[in-house]
């Protein structure tokens, strides 16, 4: 019988490969059942994630770590896109992560945000934070250090609050109403996100850049 759900270990996590041609529900209710199945082996886990064998929205892919959760005791702390660029760069921020909680450091309340900010809500982090879900108009989210947001950004983040000028927002979309890193302030109103596919933001020579999440982007911009 075809397997439409595999599930793989890897150095940083789990790889999942999915069936390319399963109607997403059929998917989540095979998703559920294998996770559920093999509960006992990832007890108490924390690891990342990477999906393989079709293209996911964002809401698919949401839909998918959620089901994970609901149906095992995993803490995913974040979803490694397939790209090697981008792969590269989120294995740097979980790296960076795992890190400081080794050296006793706080990576700042909500370190791992699962679920969407809606309109009004604020998020906080003394260090720097992911965010496995989106961020509507109207919610924010203020970070001391880096912004990460697994899903779509169309409220306002401020990263690097205190002056740090290094500090990036990446989204898997982009489009949000204000960022702010440093000092810097650049509005953008809620327009149109940039292009398809993961988006990076950055200081330089003073100005905000949003471009895309490529390896160019990310061996120039310094994540001290």
């Amino acid at each position: 019988m075809r397997q439409t759900v595999i599930i793989k270990g890897n150095n940083y996590g789990l790889s999942v490969f999915l069936d390319p041609n399963l109607p997403m529900e059929e998917l989540l209710l095979e998703i559920r059942e294998k996770f559920q199945e093999s509960a006992r082996f990832f007890r108490g886990a924390k690891m990342a994630i990477s999906f393989e064998g079709r293209i996911l929205t964002t809401e698919e892919i949401n839909a998918i770590v959620n089901t994970i959760c609901e149906n095992s005791e995993i803490e995913i702390s974040c979803v490694i896109d397939t790209d090697k660029a981008r792969e590269a760069f989120f294995k740097k921020i979980l790296e960076e992560k795992a890190g400081e909680e080794t050296n006793g450091q706080p990576f700042g309340n909500g370190q791992f945000y699962r679920g969407t900010l809606r309109s009004g809500q604020v998020l906080e982090a003394e260090g720097s934070i992911i965010i496995l879900g989106d961020v509507n108009p109207g919610a924010r989210v203020v970070a001391k250090g880096n912004i990460i947001v697994l899903g779509t950004l169309r409220g306002t983040a401020i990263a690097g609050l205190g002056g740090k000028r290094h500090a990036i927002v990446v989204a898997l979309e982009m489009e949000p109403i204000q960022i702010r890193i440093g000092e810097v302030t650049t509005r953008l109103g809620g327009r149109k996100k940039f292009s398809d596919g993961a988006q990076i933001a950055y200081l330089d020579l003073g100005n905000i850049h949003i471009e895309p999440l490529c390896k160019r982007v990310i061996d120039e911009v310094s994540f001290s």
